[in-house]
C-alpha cells in the first residue's frame, strides 16, 4: 500500500437528473454547470475551485458548443491552463479517470474537474411543442482531443450499420448460438439479465425510470415494446432520452489535506486501462468475444495487486445485454456470481446519457465506498460497437503501485490489430453461412429488412441483405438462424449482396 503526497483521488463526485416537467429546461451545458457545482461542494472545500488546472468536458451527442469547456469554466470562474473536449466514445469518461491520475501523479496538474451531460428528453419536449427552449445556439465545437474516427467501415455503412441498435443484435445473435440457447430461450435468458439490471435502478433516486420489470416485461416484443433490432425488444436498448449530468474531482493527497479535505472522502483509482478491439466489426474473428476486456481487466487487477474476489462492486457496461454477457465471460465473473453487475441500473433503466453513462457509474461507486471502506469495484466502459475498451478499479485504500509507472499497451494493442480478418467480400456469388444477423423493425413492430455477417465458401466474410418479404423474416427469428446457409449474389443497381435462404422461398413457392 502506497500513500506519498502525490497519490491521486478522487474528493468530489456528484450526479444530476433534471425532473420530466421542468418548465424551463436546462440545456446539456446548464446540466453540466450543476452536477459541476454538486461536485465542488461535495469535497468540503470552498477553495479547491481555485486550484482546478485541468478540465474535461465529454462530447455530446444531441447539442453541441464551439468551446464546451471554456464556457464552462468561465461560468464556474476556473482559471484552468489546460481544457478538452473529448473524443466520442462511452469507454472516455474512465480513460480520463486513469489519464486524470497520472497527470495529477506526475505533477503536470493539481486538481481536475471532468464532467458530461445530456439532454435529449428536454430537446423532444421542445419539438413535441411542450416546452420552448433558451438554449445557447448549437454549433460545432472548434477542437476535439483525441482518436474521433468513425466507428464505421464504407461496407458497414453501405449496409446500414450505423445505429447501434442495429450493430449489437450481431453480436446478440453469434453469442447465442455459441451458447447453444433457442431463440426462446435466449430471450428469456436476457429477460432474467436485465430484470435484475431495472430493479436496481428503481432503489436510484438518480435513474430515469424508478420502475423494476419483470423478465417478460422486458423480453415479450409487445406494441410498448417492440423489436427494434431482433433480438432486442425496446427495454433492451440503452435509453438517450435522458437529461442527466454527472462530475467528478480529483486532485493529490498532498492537496486534498491542504485544502483540509476530510480523509473519509478519499475514493483512489486504483488501476486503470484502456485498449481497442479489432477496429471494424466486420474484420473481427469473433463477435461472441472482446478480447479487450479480458486484457484491460486482468492488467487492471494485476495493476492494483488484486484478485477477482476481491472486487465486491462491478459495474459492467450495458448499453445493449451482450455487452454485460461478453464482459462477464472476458472476466471471468461466474455466471451464478452472487454480486450484482451494476451500481446503477444500466443504461436501459437508469439511462444512457451518451458517452457519458460511465461518469454516473464511478460517482455511485464513490458513494459506496465512503460508506464501506474496504469495498473494491471494478467498472467497464465501452465505445462505438463494443471497439472501445477501458476497465477501471477503485478503493478507500491507497493503491499499492505508483501511477506514474505509465502502462504502455501498444504491445498488446498490435497482437490484438493483427487478428483483423480482409475486408468483406464487396461483390459476392455462391454459398453464404450466416455468422451473426439482425432484423429491423419499423415503429408497428413489422420486420422489415433483415441483414447477416457470414462466410463464403472459400472463407471470406461478406455481409448481405436477407431477400424475404415480412412473414418469412417473422418465421426467421423463431428459428436459429446462425450456421444456415444461403444463396448469395451481388446486385448491381443498389451494390448489395442479397442472400436468399432455400426452405423459405420453397415455403413461398
Amino acid at each position: 500500500m502506497i500513500q506519498s503526497e502525490q497519490t491521486p483521488v478522487i474528493v468530489g463526485a456528484a450526479q444530476y437528473r433534471q425532473a420530466k416537467d421542468v418548465e424551463d429546461p436546462l440545456d446539456p451545458l446548464g446540466l453540466m454547470e450543476r452536477a459541476s457545482r454538486k461536485a465542488l461542494a461535495d469535497t468540503g472545500s470552498a477553495e479547491i475551485y481555485r486550484l482546478i488546472d485541468e478540465l474535461h468536458v465529454i462530447q455530446l451527442f444531441q447539442w453541441s458548443y464551439r468551446d464546451a469547456p471554456g464556457m464552462l469554466a468561465q461560468r464556474l470562474a476556473m482559471n484552468c491552463r489546460r481544457k478538452f473536449y473529448t473524443a466520442v466514445g462511452g469507454n472516455t469518461p474512465q480513460m480520463l479517470v486513469a489519464k486524470a491520475a497520472r497527470s495529477l501523479a506526475s505533477g503536470e496538474s493539481r486538481a481536475v474537474l471532468m464532467t458530461g451531460a445530456e439532454a435529449f428528453y428536454a430537446l423532444r419536449r421542445a419539438l413535441k411543442g411542450e416546452v420552448v427552449l433558451h438554449w445557447p445556439e448549437a454549433e460545432p465545437p472548434e477542437h476535439i482531443e483525441g482518436d474521433n474516427r468513425s466507428g464505421l467501415s464504407n461496407i458497414e455503412g453501405r449496409y446500414d450499420l450505423f445505429l447501434p441498435s442495429y450493430v449489437y443484435p450481431l453480436f446478440e445473435t453469434a453469442f447465442r448460438a455459441r451458447q447453444g440457447h433457442t431463440p426462446e430461450e435466449h430471450q428469456q435468458y436476457m429477460g432474467q439479465l436485465c430484470t435484475r439490471l431495472s430493479e436496481i435502478a428503481a432503489s436510484n433516486p438518480y435513474a430515469w425510470y424508478a420502475k423494476a420489470y419483470s423478465a417478460s416485461d422486458i423480453a415479450s416484443a409487445s406494441a410498448e415494446n417492440r423489436y427494434i433490432g431482433y433480438p432486442y425488444t425496446k427495454r433492451m436498448n440503452a435509453n438517450i432520452d435522458v437529461d442527466q449530468s454527472a462530475a467528478l474531482i480529483m486532485t493529490t493527497v498532498e492537496t486534498a489535506r491542504k485544502l483540509q479535505i476530510d480523509p473519509a472522502r478519499f475514493v483512489y483509482p486504483l488501476a486503470g486501462y484502456g485498449l481497442n478491439d479489432v477496429w471494424f466489426v466486420s474484420r473481427r474473428p469473433h463477435f461472441h468475444r472482446s478480447p479487450a476486456i479480458g486484457i484491460c481487466a486482468r492488467q487492471c487487477l494485476d495493476q492494483a495487486d488484486l484478485s477477482l474476489d476481491d472486487i465486491g462492486l462491478f459495474d459492467l457496461y450495458s448499453c445493449f445485454p451482450v455487452v454485460v454477457e461478453i464482459a462477464r465471460r472476458e472476466i471471468g465473473i461466474p455466471e451464478n456470481d452472487p454480486r450484482d453487475l451494476t451500481v446503477t441500473g444500466g443504461l436501459p433503466y437508469f439511462g444512457g446519457p451518451g458517452n457519458n453513462y460511465t461518469m454516473h457509474a464511478i460517482a455511485s461507486v464513490v458513494q459506496r465506498i465512503r460508506a464501506q471502506r474496504r469495498l473494491k469495484a471494478m467498472i467497464t466502459a465501452n465505445g462505438w460497437y463494443l471497439t472501445k475498451q477501458a476497465v477501471g478499479i477503485y478503493g478507500g485504500e491507497p493503491p499499492t503501485r505508483p501511477w506514474w509507472n505509465d502502462l504502455d499497451n501498444s504491445a498488446q494493442q498490435r497482437a490484438v490489430d493483427e487478428t483483423a480478418l480482409p475486408e468483406p467480400v464487396e461483390q459476392a456469388l455462391g454459398m453464404l453461412t450466416v455468422e451473426a444477423y439482425v432484423i429491423r423493425h419499423d415503429k408497428a413492430n413489422r420486420p422489415d429488412r433483415g441483414t447477416v455477417v457470414g462466410r463464403l465458401g472459400n472463407g471470406r466474410r461478406t455481409l448481405a441483405h436477407i431477400d424475404a418479404p415480412a412473414e418469412d423474416l417473422l418465421r426467421m427469428e423463431q428459428v436459429e438462424l446462425v450456421g444456415r446457409k444461403g444463396t448469395v449474389r451481388f446486385d448491381a443497381d443498389s451494390g448489395l449482396n442479397f442472400v436468399s435462404f432455400e426452405r423459405e422461398r420453397r415455403k413461398r413457392e
